[in-house]
Formats: structure tokens, sequence, C-alpha cells
């Protein structure tokens, strides 16, 4: 049998060929590229109504607990959930928000709120006995996100302060236009948490300033008898909607 001798640079031509073709065929089958967005709030996105003496709160007149907020199971997702018509969604690999729907609407209405309010969120947190706590819950009922068309957060939200437990409770609906790209559908949907802390807080500020009853004295009694304060009903304030 006979072998005929094959010249190296023709091996060296070969594997080099070879290994092309091999990247070629792994860059082909790569994942696409991933991107993330956050509702936090940005210097730029920061509303007017937030005091710029608000930049801390070490000993502030009031505490807000925030609760985890609830949003709607569809949307429930790191995935962007984008609206094609009235009965269609699609779910977006390659969108997807930097951590879950809930987390972020969270994180924007507590910095949002203890900016406005010049207070700290100690929800979790041990707190100072002697100053006013008002608890915050939000359940977002519609978190809809329609590209090229509008950004929408539809959300009941209550406010109950702890000392009295009165209770006020609102919804806001806030319809956001937008322009082209997930870029415009985030700022949208920033927008209507920016409005929506914006009313929050009013609500915040009209429970603090309702009155309390005390205490009352019994006529004929050599004691005075302590009243417990008692709830008072709150109207929401002008609640932010916005939109058709």
């Amino acid at each position: 049998m006979m072998f005929r001798r094959v010249p190296a640079a023709a091996v060296v031509r070969s594997v080099t060929v070879g290994a092309l073709a091999a990247a070629a065929l792994l860059a082909g089958c790569a994942s696409p590229t991933s991107n993330f967005y956050t509702l936090s709030p940005t210097d730029d996105t920061a509303h007017a109504t937030a005091s710029p003496a608000a930049t801390t709160a070490g000993n502030p007149s009031m505490l807000i607990e925030l609760a985890p907020v609830d949003v709607p199971p569809q949307v429930a997702k790191a995935q962007f959930v984008v609206q094609t018509d009235a009965n269609q969604v699609r779910v977006l690999e390659q969108e997807r928000w930097a951590s879950l729907p809930g987390d972020e609407i969270r994180r924007a209405l507590s910095g949002d709120l203890t900016q406005a309010l010049g207070t700290i969120d100690v929800y979790g947190s041990p707190h100072p006995a002697g100053v006013p706590v008002y608890r915050v819950s939000v359940n977002v009922q519609r978190f809809e996100s329609w590209p090229g068309s509008h950004a929408l957060v539809d959300a009941v939200w209550s406010v109950r302060a702890l000392d009295s437990q009165t209770v006020m409770t609102c919804r806001s609906t806030l319809n956001e236009p937008v322009s082209g790209g997930y870029d415009a559908l985030v700022v949208g949907h920033r927008r209507a948490i920016a409005a929506l802390s914006d009313s929050i807080a009013s609500g915040v500020r009209a429970l603090a300033a309702a009155p309390r009853v005390t205490s009352t004295t019994t006529p004929g009694n050599a004691k005075s008898a302590a009243v417990k304060a008692k709830p008072v009903s709150v109207a929401c304030p002008q609640v932010a909607t916005t939109g058709s």
C-alpha cells in the first residue's frame, strides 16, 4: 500500500478553514444580547414637587412603610409583556426589567415618596417610638405597555396612620403617551409612577393633617377619662388621572 505525502502548508490551510467555519457556526448559534431597564428614579426624572432640601432625612417628623407592590400575574415576570391589540400580548425575551416589575415599581415609589416627604421608608426595619408612621399599600391592577402608543398604570392605593388606624383608600389611573421604541415605553411608565407617587404623597400629607381626639373629661367625675384617638374620615386628594 502506498501513501501520498500531504504538504504541511495544505494541512495548515485545511485546519484554518475548519476553525473559521466552526467559529462562524458558533457565532450564528449565540444567544441575542438582552437589554435591561429600570424604573428607579434618576436626576432627570425627578419631579418638581420634591423639595431640594428633602434629600436627607436624619430626624424626620414622620415615617412611611411602603409594603411590597402587587401587580397582575400576567406581567409579574422579568420579560417585557407588550400589548399587540386588545386581546393579545407578546413576551419579549430580549427586553427585560432589571428586577421583577413589582420590585421596580416599589423601588421607584419609595425613592419618590421619601424625597417628596423628607422622610424614610422603614418597611422591614425598626424605627423609633413617638414618630408617626404611615403605612402605604399599592395594588397595581393594570400595567399595560403599548409600544408607540401609551403606557398605562391603574392602581388602587391606601395610606393608614398607624397611631389612629385612620385609612384613606384611593385609585389613580395614569395613561402616558409614548413614541416608538422600548426606551420611550419605560420613560412613559416612569412618568406614570412619578404621578402616582405625587398622589400618594398628597394622601400622606392629608392624613397627617387630619384632626385627632386625644382625651376628654366627663363632667361630675373626679378623673379624666382618657380616650384614644378616633379614626377620622379623610377624603382622597385630587388623585392623578391622565389620558383617556
